[in-house]
């Protein structure tokens, strides 16, 4: 029991004292980045998505 509350304290002085947490600023930059990064990816998902549908529509003659 004594190995468990010293690793629960070892975390939390690490996580507290040791970690660089970024500001609200950085963070809100870093959100906004990914937020428009997976709405392109998802864009270029869709389009090939919809050629390949278009493909194997066009092979089995459904056109």
């Amino acid at each position: 029991m004594k190995k468990i509350v010293a690793y629960i304290k070892d975390a939390y002085n690490e996580l507290v004292h040791k970690v660089s947490w970024p500001s609200s600023k950085e963070l809100a930059g870093s959100t906004t980045i990914v937020m428009i990064a997976s709405i392109i990816i998802a864009i270029i998902v869709f389009g090939i998505d919809s050629a390949f549908e278009w493909i194997v529509k066009f092979l089995y003659g459904i056109l």
